[in-house]
């Protein structure tokens, strides 16, 4: 079964997403609310911002004698296609004993690696809080925080560092620097000297001033 993380109040997020948290509402048998039994199960809608679909990397808030919580999302389909609702999270623990104190108060994060599917294009939330115990005659979710997922940034090839260099050399206030240009050649002809050595490698000695075992006469010397 997957758990929950519990923050701790945890700080250094980026910023979060603007959302619109809606007050819990209760689910009920009955039609009439003064007859009404209570289900023991709540819901929270989550709204984003119309037409700016989130990809969620996480989802903090503070428990409120929650016992267990399901999350669903309403993802937007591929080009145009109709929003559908999924769940990404079912009947997750918050306390460690409904009955009991335990994690009723305590915060707690979801990351985008917990759920069953990719919380990605998402324009609602709704989260379904379960809490059988009797004890507690109220329950819900607070302090309610999505916050985004972005890529990491792609470490940088050999290609893209000479790319670099050749931007340096269109500032004309960088001065003392080589050549790009010929740096760039200098490294490819270190290159392909390095593939021809490994490629033509020998084990013969190398004389220090003979050439196919004759010497130069002006590199001699009388003594």
């Amino acid at each position: 079964m997957t758990t929950l993380q519990n923050t701790s109040g945890r700080t250094g997020h980026t910023e979060s997403v603007a959302c619109t948290v809606k007050p819990p509402v209760s689910l009920q048998i009955g039609k009439c609310r003064a007859d009404a039994a209570h289900t023991g199960v709540c819901v929270v809608d989550v709204s984003l911002p119309y037409g700016k679909p989130v990809n969620i990397e996480e989802i903090t808030f503070k428990n409120y004698y929650t016992a267990y919580v399901s999350l669903r999302l309403l993802r937007r389909g591929p080009g145009d296609g109709p929003a559908r609702w999924c769940t990404a999270l079912r009947d997750l623990p918050l306390m460690d004993n409904p009955h009991t104190e335990g994690g009723s108060q305590d915060y707690y994060s979801l990351h985008r690696t917990q759920m069953q599917v990719e919380p990605d294009h998402v324009v609602s939330l709704r989260l379904i809080l379960r809490q059988p115990s009797s004890a507690w005659l109220t329950f819900s979710l607070e302090d309610i925080k999505i916050f985004p997922h972005t890529e990491p940034d792609p470490e940088k090839e050999v290609s893209d560092w000479l790319s670099d260099l050749i931007l340096v050399d269109q500032h004309p206030d960088v001065e003392g620097l080589p050549d790009p240009q010929t740096v760039s050649s200098s490294i490819q002809q270190m290159w392909a000297l390095t593939e021809v050595m490994q490629t033509n490698q020998t084990t013969a000695s190398i004389g220090r001033f003979d050439v196919d075992g004759c010497y130069d006469i002006n590199l001699l010397s009388l003594t």
